[in-house]
């Protein structure tokens, strides 16, 4: 805990630790004493310490990304799904969703459960087997085996066996003891399973199986073609099949008299253990019979499954298979079920598949109930109980993906009722036709934790979609769909100026705001497009009204230093320049008469000019638009907020800002942003370059992985520039002729801080946004250079080009100037060139004079400097509390009248000094930019605290959160680093190296909310959620899901006297005896090395910390123990029997030879 006084005297203007913030307001002097009252003194009690912060993961959402492998526990009914890039998602009933990485990294090739013991071994890439244990809500590697001299290709093992074959390319098979985790000395040499006769090698083993017959015959499939059986016992061939096809995998019959194999050829062979010469079956299900007699080739079937069933026909799975000719296919699953041939069509190629059966035992009747398939980004499951074979409905939110995600919002602490009528709303609209029967991956047992509030997470998408998810309780659910691009008319292909600026994407979202209190939601397109929704619980015929805001700059025009006039780039068609005192503009009419430089603006895009019928839920109410003006497209917006108790909205570029009043459907300020500062500007400004430079519109919309919002990406300093829509370094640009702007004022050199001149018309969305991709040419050294290199303040200078981005607005009460004694609305306006500024604004309080009244804007007030590009505002008042944005409560504008309860305005205000005994007393605003953060007093304007965040790096995202009952500032930079800075002393809390940003979709993404979370996209179909609270991590174990849960293994059927009689001796065979160390020897040091996990004494103390896993393993333990003293009681039994036996025995040998003579014997 931290206490902090600091005793003002109301004349101070610049900082105590050296930082520089003296600007003059408009319309005084520098350095001018200001009138207004000033609080004695501050007093904060700072409750937050370095011990409430603890970074870590909680949980992942959406489609593993390039998923390769699949498996499923039939007994604990949980999923595991392996990725590319190692990671491991296993998945049991809604709430049961875990993540797992190897560190290597390596992709997984295959996953084996260990049926109903709460482990599971995975095989990569790396040629190393993993041992995970289950049994804890973490999982952890108990063991790893990494093979140094062969590279594994096939995995089997067999059900309640701890003993794993493991097939390698040079085809040979080993085998592995689970529990220790240590190769067996039995080896199945590739030279000794085919016949000494072969001239070949029979290839890389693709398949291992055990006969259902008898245990110890191990079915052993090579690439090449080549089947042979091995008996384990007599370490020889049984027999030996070779086919002239490739074989891609087998499948048993239950009885184990007859496998099933399919071919690269597109063909399937069934083969019976009697006669091993020739299959007694080829098929072709897909290959039908040409005019020449001939088949039609096929592709390969790369697996398939032979399941019987007890009522009905046998099922045969397969994927792959189709003819060639048939150019376009889709990918398919085909299921023959007696006569009946079934083929489901996918939209993604298939991975893997897997069929669900009632029994974990191979050799009882199968009864499959559903196949699971993984495609490349989808996740199906068929149900087999019914003959049309409907899918199920998932339950994982597996589609966040279905259009690339180009921005994201996250929301903690909601209003309660919000989740609740998205829900409704969104339901109406979900899909039908899906099985009536529960989801089948039901295993796991997870609870509602105590630690719950509504959370909400908002997707914006490439094809202009909006889908909002309920993220309470560490689950993701999607409760509502919204689709902008139904405000416009559809595009014709390669027509209209979208054609020209975007041509894939042009409703693709780049930024999002949202007011859960008044339910106003605002849309950012690439389009340059800005779409305004309020949202109803009724339908209703809307007519959207369109305004045009044309925030382009002609770059000819002259701007001196001493001109005091400011010059909005909007002006009415008779209207010249203006003078800095606020006007009230319409958007002229398109039919309207226009002034010359005007003639030619057209939006990208078309709104429909007819009522059309909107459903109930998000319905669009306004659309602004940036249009094309002589030819030159419109630049994209990089920042924009709106409050709905203002009833205002405002966004900027880098051109300029405006300001929309949304109630009456007008343009309140369109200027550039020169023209904003008037005579406060504390630049001294040289004309800007003649050069008339037409943007290129190249990649606009490269989304899927490159794609950058504006609001959630500051990745770029103001050293950076966008030339052509890309990334570049400013080393790479030539220097534009001119002479630096030197500041004003004695700050001067200090404020000198600017890269090199860039061309006029991109320049300034360097820290709000990173454009999209690099393109190829550009070199290693300028890709890097533009992202990711150190910005110091000596490399840089004013920049030579006079245009400055908006960067950041926020809305709220504050005080304009200095001698402002009451906090009025303004606006709060944060520039690529580190300036802030403080427009106050003058709303009709009355709400019938509201919706009359024009909202008047006064001339800038404030002026305040920081280093590098503004990122986030941010408010608190003098007892160090958060002051929340006034809202409007929500009111439904469709609903009924009803004469006695008229609908009227409710607006909900917060005013800075509420808490305050004195009024006037001041509230503290928090100023994070790239670079550095600093708390000011408002209204006198003192720097109260300065902290340099990082000089190596720049920060991308920075919040100020609720965390603890306190807030705190929160800042992710590009170099990996999460910190947290105490408020509003910015003393340093916590500094961790998360994650490098390898990934330009990271910096687009990441955000933090309050509460301590935060989250960003990993992959292009994947959410990581984190968190950076102490208290949340330590409840972490009880918001996670178990996923092993003690269950009752089925009991075998009764394979009644005659089977067992003639079946074989498959319940005797006993695998220790042969793989055991004292029977098989040990293997090779060199062959495979043996790495203990760090999973082992944690995961049993985890694991046994819940009460219901802790009775189950006592429980266990008794039985085993009972188990054991049962056997050492017949033991003893057998010996007292043995001893009797024994003297008995040894008393008649003495009776008979007591009476006889020496020779008798």
């Amino acid at each position: 805990m931290k206490k902090f006084r600091k005793v003002l005297d109301g004349l101070t203007t610049s900082s105590p630790s050296g930082g520089t913030i003296g600007s003059p307001s408009c319309g005084s002097a520098a350095g001018t004493p200001t009138t207004a009252p000033t609080p004695k003194e501050i007093d904060v009690q700072e409750t937050l310490v370095s011990e409430n912060f603890q970074l870590c993961k909680t949980v992942r959402h959406g489609f593993p990304y390039q998923p390769t492998a699949l498996a499923f526990d039939p007994v604990q009914k949980i999923l595991a799904i392996g990725s590319r890039s190692g990671g491991v998602r296993i998945l049991g009933r809604p709430g049961v969703d875990c993540f797992c990485q190897h560190e290597s990294g390596a992709a997984i090739l295959q996953l084996q459960f260990l049926i109903n013991e709460g482990a599971l071994v995975t095989a990569c890439a790396d040629d190393t087997l993993h041992l995970w244990n289950l049994r804890q809500r973490r999982p952890a590697i108990l063991h790893s085996l990494k093979f140094n001299r062969e590279r594994i290709t096939f995995c089997h093992l067999p059900f309640q066996s701890k003993w794993l074959y493991v097939g390698t390319e040079r085809g040979n098979t080993h085998i592995v003891n689970i529990e220790s985790f240590i190769l067996s000395g039995y080896v199945i040499m590739w030279n000794k399973a085919i016949e000494l006769s072969t001239k070949t090698h029979p290839g890389p083993v693709v398949h291992l199986s055990d006969s259902p017959k008898d245990e110890g015959k191990l079915l052993v499939g090579f690439e090449s073609g080549t089947i042979v059986q091995w008996d384990l016992r007599a370490k020889k061939v049984d027999f030996r099949i070779y086919y002239d096809e490739a074989i891609h995998s087998v499948s048993w019959h239950h009885e184990g008299k007859q496998f099933m194999c399919s071919h690269s050829d597109g063909s399937l062979t069934l083969w019976n253990l009697r006669n091993t010469s020739k299959p007694i079956q080829v098929t072709f299900p897909h290959g039908k019979i040409q005019k020449d007699g001939r088949k039609e080739s096929c592709k390969p079937i790369l697996k398939v499954d032979y399941k019987t069933s007890r009522n009905s026909e046998p099922f045969v799975i397969f994927s792959g298979g189709l003819s060639y000719d048939k150019a376009g296919r889709r990918p398919t699953l085909t299921i023959m079920h007696g006569k009946a041939i079934t083929v489901l069509e996918m939209d993604y190629p298939i991975v893997e598949f897997m069929t669900l059966c009632e029994t974990p035992y191979n050799n009882e009747v199968q009864d499959p109930y559903a196949v699971v398939v993984l495609l490349e980004k989808d996740l199906i499951v068929v149900d087999l109980t019914q003959s049309n074979f409907p899918v199920f409905e998932n339950p994982y939110p597996m589609d966040i993906h279905e259009s690339p995600v180009t921005c994201t919002a996250y929301f903690a602490d909601c209003p309660p009722d919000i989740i609740p009528v998205l829900y409704s709303i969104g339901a109406k609209h979900k899909k039908t036709g899906y099985s009536q029967k529960e989801w089948p991956v039901s295993g796991g047992m997870w609870t509602l934790g105590s630690h719950t509030y509504p959370e909400v997470i908002i997707t914006g998408h490439a094809d202009g979609s909006i889908k909002f998810w309920d993220a309470s309780a560490i689950t993701l659910q999607m409760l509502y769909k919204l689709k902008t691009s139904k405000v416009f008319e559809k595009p014709k292909q390669n027509e209209g100026r979208a054609a020209e600026l975007v041509d894939d994407d042009p409703f693709a979202v780049q930024m999002v705001s949202w007011c859960p209190q008044s339910r106003i939601f605002c849309v950012v397109g690439i389009s340059a497009h800005i779409i305004l929704y309020r949202f109803s619980k009724y339908d209703a015929n809307t007519q959207i009204v369109s305004l045009e805001v044309r925030l382009q700059c002609d770059p000819e025009d002259v701007i001196s230093p001493s001109e005091n006039e400011n010059n909005p780039c909007f002006s009415e068609p008779h209207s010249g320049s203006h003078s800095p005192q606020p006007h009230h503009q319409h958007p002229a009419s398109p039919g309207g008469g226009t002034p010359e430089s005007f003639k030619d603006y057209t939006p990208c895009l078309k709104v429909k000019d007819r009522a059309v019928r909107v459903p109930p839920g998000y319905q669009a109410e306004l659309v602004i638009q940036l249009p094309w003006m002589d030819g030159e497209p419109p630049q994209q917006i990089s920042s924009l907020d709106i409050n709905s108790a203002y009833g205002l909205l405002a966004f900027g570029n880098c051109n300029g800002l405006a300001v929309v009043d949304y109630l009456q459907k007008t343009i309140l300020l369109c200027m550039s942003t020169l023209d904003l500062y008037g005579a406060a500007d504390p630049y001294q400004r040289l004309t800007r370059s003649p050069r008339r430079n037409r943007q290129s519109t190249s990649g606009l919309t490269e989304l899927s992985d490159n794609q950058q919002s504006v609001d959630t990406e500051r990745s770029k300093s103001p050293t950076s520039d966008h030339v052509n829509g890309h990334c570049t370094s400013p080393t790479s640009q030539p220097c534009s002729a001119g002479k630096p702007r030197v500041p004003m004022g004695p700050e001067g050199p200090r404020l000198a801080r600017r890269g090199p001149g860039r061309p006029p018309f991109r320049k300034a969305q360097s820290a709000a946004c990173m454009e999209i991709s690099l393109p190829v040419s550009h070199t290693e050294e300028s890709r890097e250079n533009s992202f990711s290199r150190s910005r110091s303040s000596s490399v840089s200078s004013i920049d030579r080009d006079t245009k400055e981005a908006i960067t950041t607005l926020q809305f709220g009460e504050s005080f304009g100037r200095k001698s402002d004694t009451l906090p009025t609305p303004c606006l709060w306006v944060g520039t690529s060139l580190g300036v802030i500024l403080l427009i106050p604004m003058s709303i009709p309080t009355d709400l019938e004079e509201r919706m009359e009244e024009p909202v008047t804007i006064g001339p800038c007030g404030a002026v305040l400097m920081l280093k590098g590009s503004v990122l986030r505002f941010g408010f608190l008042d003098c007892m160090g509390a958060l002051i929340p944005n006034p809202y409007e409560v929500w009111r439904d504008l469709n609903a009924p009248e009803d004469p006695d309860r008229p609908r009227k305005r409710k607006l909900v205000h917060y005013s800075p000094s509420s808490s305050q005994d004195t009024c006037g007393e001041g509230h503290l605003a928090i100023v994070c930019s790239e670079r550095q953060a600093k708390v000011f007093l408002m209204p006198s304007q003192s720097c109260l605290f300065v902290h340099n965040i990082t000089e190596s790096s720049f920060v991308l995202r920075a919040d100020v959160v609720s965390v603890c009952n306190s807030v705190c500032l929160a800042c992710f930079c590009a170099n990996g680093h999460v910190m947290t800075l105490s408020l509003p002393s910015l003393r340093p809390l916590m500094d961790v190296n998360y994650l490098p940003l390898t990934d330009m979709r990271i910096a687009r993404t990441f955000c933090f909310t309050n509460g301590g979370q935060a989250l960003y996209l990993s992959s292009p179909t994947e959410i990581q959620r984190i968190t950076y609270s102490q208290e949340m991590y330590d409840n972490l174990q009880e918001m996670l899901g178990e996923l092993f849960t003690p269950t009752e293994t089925p009991e075998a059927q009764n394979r009644g006297f005659l089977k067992g009689f003639f079946g074989g001796n498959a319940h005797t065979f006993d695998r220790e005896e042969l793989f055991g160390e004292a029977a098989a020897g040990k293997a090779s040091r060199s062959l495979a090395q043996h790495i203990p996990g760090q999973g082992g004494v944690e995961g049993m103390k985890v694991a046994a910390s819940g009460a219901v896993g802790e009775i189950a393993r006592a429980r266990i333990a008794l039985d085993e123990r009972g188990q054991r003293l049962g056997e050492l009681e017949e033991r003893t039994a057998l010996m007292m029997t043995s001893a009797e036996s024994f003297s008995k025995h040894a008393h008649e040998l003495m009776l008979k030879c007591k009476d006889k003579k020496w020779y008798q014997f």
